[in-house]
Parts: C-alpha cells; structure tokens; sequence
C-alpha cells in the first residue's frame, strides 16, 4: 500500500466515523426521557374523571293529592297570586287562583297566563287548567273538601268536568249538529 491509498483510507475512516457519530448525536436528541406507558410512575396519581348522570330520571308516581298540593305552590310562587287551590282528579286538573280583588281585568289576565306557564314548566301541571274566577275557586276548595271527607269520585269528577266546560268553552268545530224538526206541539206554541 503506497502513501496515497493510506491517506485516502484514513479520509474515508474520518468521513464515515464523522457520519457516524453525527447519526449517534441526533439519534440521541430525539429520544424522550419518558418511562413506558405500561409502567405507572410512583409520583404520578392517576386521575379520577366524574361523569353527571344524563339517564332521564324515573317519574315517580305520585298521588294526585301531592301532585295538587306541588302545583299550588308552585303557583303560591307567581307573584300576586295571594293563595291557590288545586284538585288532580282523573285527567282533570285545576288550579284556582286569588288575587287581589282591586286588580283589573287585563292583569288578572296577566297574572293568570304567568301561573299557567309556571305549572306548564312543571311535568305534573302541563295541562292543567287555571282560572281566578272567585266562584269557581271557592267550588274547588269545597271538591278538595268533599274529596278530604270520603265524598263519591263519580260525583266529583261530574263537578270537575262542569268547572272545566265554565273555564275551556267547546270549540264550534267539535259540536256535533242535532238539529231537530220542530215537533207540531212545538209549531202550535210558535203561531
């Protein structure tokens, strides 16, 4: 081996020694000083994730006295409302309302429609019925009464059907048409 093959040799070992050692180096810096995923570190806690409960809740079923007495304070609630009277009964349910008596018409309306929102909120009072007229509150006190004194449900619940024809009148589009020809007595009595 003469001088320049040696040279040449050795320029070769110093370039792929020096490639070598560059790989090395950057092979060095990307390496991350992490432990393994599978081996938990003794200074970290796991973390404990909560999640609320999104399952609908089961409706309870409640007794149409509890119901009632839930819907009166909720509209107890509404502002200018002073008391309130309700009776849960079949299908059929009632809130009467008292309010001041000095109030006008357009906002006892107001006040009405306010309680009527606050119970369609409520899943027990969605389709109940309010009113504020005296009579027919003073009317649901004396069911809640009867039905406190052991009074027949049939009975009731002919009442309950009354108050609520006086408070939803029958829209024209469910009459049914029973027109009758006029007996004679009847076309004696008109002439």
């Amino acid at each position: 081996m003469n001088g320049k093959e040696v040279e040449r040799m050795t320029t070769w070992t110093k370039v792929i020694c020096g490639l070598i050692s560059v790989m090395l180096f950057l092979g060095a810096c990307s390496q991350k000083n992490e432990s393994p995923a599978d081996e938990a570190s003794p200074n970290e806690v796991p973390e404990t994730v909560r999640v609320k409960q999104t399952a609908p809740e089961q409706r309870k079923n409640r007794s149409p006295q509890a119901v009632a007495n839930r819907l009166v304070q909720i509209a107890r609630n509404v502002p200018n409302v002073t008391d309130a009277s309700a009776i849960v009964l079949g299908s059929y349910t009632i809130v009467g309302i008292n309010l001041d008596p000095t109030l006008d018409r357009g906002r006892t309306g107001t006040i009405k429609y306010t309680v009527a929102q606050a119970l369609h909120e409520d899943p027990q009072g969605a389709h109940a019925f309010v009113t504020a007229d005296p009579d027919l509150v003073q009317r649901i006190r004396e069911l809640n009464e009867d039905l406190k004194n052991g009074r027949p449900v049939q009975g009731i619940m002919d009442e309950l059907a009354e108050i609520a024809a006086r408070i939803v009148p029958q829209p024209s589009r469910e009459t049914e048409k029973k027109e009758q020809k006029p007996s004679r007595t009847d076309q004696e009595r008109l002439k």
